[in-house]
């Protein structure tokens, strides 16, 4: 059930992205973008699939979480702060730092 939930929310990303992407910069660039979420997804996942397998057993907490589920989570936090700081131009709004127009 975790790693159904954390492969959505790996889903519904690439598909944001994707969109805003394509609509900023074209659809080259979404492509690219789709391509590096998913090469950094895999290879992330054998990484923290190594880590987990140092850290735990392969039953792991319980049966939702076993050790396969540790390394999505330890991924999925990993990637939060990678794409956090990555795509933070994409996501902030231009009227920053603009004032409204005073009202007398």
């Amino acid at each position: 059930m975790i790693s159904g939930l954390i492969f959505a929310i790996h889903l519904l990303f690439i598909l944001i992205i994707f969109t805003k992407k394509w609509q900023d910069e074209g659809l080259s660039t979404a492509f690219l973008n789709v391509g590096l979420i998913i090469i950094l997804f895999s290879v992330g996942w054998t990484i923290t699939g190594m880590i987990a397998k140092a850290i735990m057993e392969p039953e792991g907490l319980g049966i939702e979480f076993n050790r396969d589920t540790f390394s999505l989570v330890l991924l999925t936090i990993a990637e939060f702060f990678f794409y956090k700081f990555y795509y933070s131009e994409d996501f902030t709004s231009g009227d920053k730092g603009k004032q409204l127009p005073q009202s007398d």
